[in-house]
């Protein structure tokens, strides 16, 4: 299942997350800091929604409230909401 998120207070603008139930299969960002970003999605490819969310929620960049890294763990919680 594929899902769309819209990032609020990062750089990058959206999400596209990919499940298979909630095993994280594909992530890819638009915006932000290109690198980090692919490294971050690779490093997520193959982990539990649950993983993912217990290692990167609450994550903030500066002095911002959230990260790309919080928003992913947002992300993935919402996709796979949407499946069920």
């Amino acid at each position: 299942m594929s899902y769309v998120y819209k990032t609020h207070g990062t750089c990058s603008t959206r999400i596209e997350v990919e499940l298979d139930g909630n095993i994280v299969k594909n992530v890819k960002f638009t915006g932000g800091c290109n690198g980090n970003l692919q490294a971050v999605s690779r490093l997520v490819a193959g982990k539990t929604v649950d993983e993912v969310e217990s290692t990167l929620s609450g994550i903030r960049c500066g002095m911002k409230s959230t990260s790309c890294g919080d928003q992913l763990s947002k992300a993935v919680r919402a996709a796979y909401n949407a499946q069920q």
